[in-house]
């Protein structure tokens, strides 16, 4: 199992900047994908962005070319530099980490961009 922490949500005008991070409680070269989701009110869950062990990256087409996924293995994080933020990025993000047959997850951060 793995625990996971994210911090770095918050306010930020629209054409803003924010980086979120995803601290796990074990090796995240032992977890096979890790991935960034968000929610905004009234919406289904959707696929941000994700990196797996191997380092393969996959972003949603909305965020392409603005958002990075990254990830410190010295510090067992993950982070998404979120770059050129739209209202429609409002959402609660959460980290998730798939330990199959599980898929955990943390407790989510809030962003909201204003416009």
């Amino acid at each position: 199992q793995v625990q996971l922490v994210e911090s770095g949500g918050g306010l930020v005008q629209a054409g803003g900047s924010l980086r979120l991070s995803c601290a796990a409680s074990r090796s995240i070269f032992s977890i096979n994908y890790m991935g960034w989701y968000r929610q905004a009110p009234g919406k289904q869950r959707e696929l941000v962005a994700s990196i797996t062990n191997g380092g393969s990256i996959n972003y949603a087409d909305s965020v392409k070319g603005r958002f990075t996924i990254s990830r410190d293995s010295a510090k067992n994080t993950v982070y998404l530099q979120m770059n050129s933020l739209k209202p429609e990025d409002s959402a609660v993000y959460y980290c998730a980490a798939d330990l199959a047959p599980m898929m955990y997850w943390g407790k989510g951060t809030l962003v909201t961009v204003s416009s």
